[in-house]
């Protein structure tokens, strides 16, 4: 006798069928997750910014109009940054808000590393940026309020929403396209190159001081309360 033809099993292949298209729906949606996850590129262009307050040679953003000048080069991720502020900050606004200085902040970035490839100092100081040309006298309550929210270093930094929030509380709105864009990132990353050498250093580092002009080493800095002693 001729052996019976076998039956087809459909519902083995329809849950065959079924587990391979629920592992490919699985995979995209992975894939997606992961793509939006990813933090979008900064743009390397240049786009110098252009406002009144800042000097476009220097990438220095002037706050206050004194004869002294203080100048700081600072990454938003550099821990010891976050201490300099929290050590001189008030002292400074107080030189600046009583006509003693000018105030050139420099916002620099060389731990983009630090960040798990968010690359949040050159976000960061391309916020620094977008305020100022925004809003000059905001400048200074923004870098204060970064510092203040200052994340860890080897963390992701905060978000771009995080930072714009930032720049709201102290009243500066309609730079969301500067911020998410990275408008001056190319820009951050040429300035950076351009800070200066500490004395008795081999490379660019964190904070960086400048007094009328004249670098100076951290190990110089006076205790806190004393920093008006270095223009005397």
């Amino acid at each position: 006798m001729a052996q019976a033809a076998k039956k087809t099993n459909w519902f083995a292949i329809w849950v065959t069928a079924g587990v391979v298209i629920a592992l490919v729906l699985v995979t995209v949606l992975v894939v997606t997750l992961n793509n939006a996850a990813a933090p979008k590129p900064l743009p390397t262009e240049v786009n110098t910014p252009s406002a009144s307050n800042i000097d476009a040679e220097t990438g220095a953003i002037h706050v206050g109009d004194g004869a002294d000048n203080l100048a700081t080069y600072v990454d938003f991720m550099c821990p010891i940054c976050g201490q300099f502020e929290e050590t001189y900050g008030s002292e400074i606004e107080g030189m600046v808000d009583d006509g003693s200085i000018t105030l050139d902040i420099h916002p620099i970035s060389i731990l983009d590393d630090a960040s798990q490839g968010t690359q949040y100092s050159t976000r960061a100081a391309n916020a620094a940026y977008c305020v100022a040309v925004a809003d000059a006298d905001k400048s200074l309550p923004f870098l204060q309020q970064m510092f203040a929210n200052q994340p860890a270093e080897q963390s992701k930094g905060l978000t771009n929403k995080e930072i714009l929030g930032i720049a709201s509380d102290v009243g500066v709105s309609g730079i969301d396209s500067c911020v998410n864009d990275g408008t001056y990132a190319g820009y951050v990353t040429e300035m950076t190159a351009k800070t200066p050498i500490q004395p008795g250093s081999s490379g660019i580092g964190t904070p960086t001081i400048a007094v009328n002009g004249e670098v100076i080493a951290n190990s110089q800095l006076p205790a806190a309360g004393q920093l008006n002693t270095l223009f005397q």
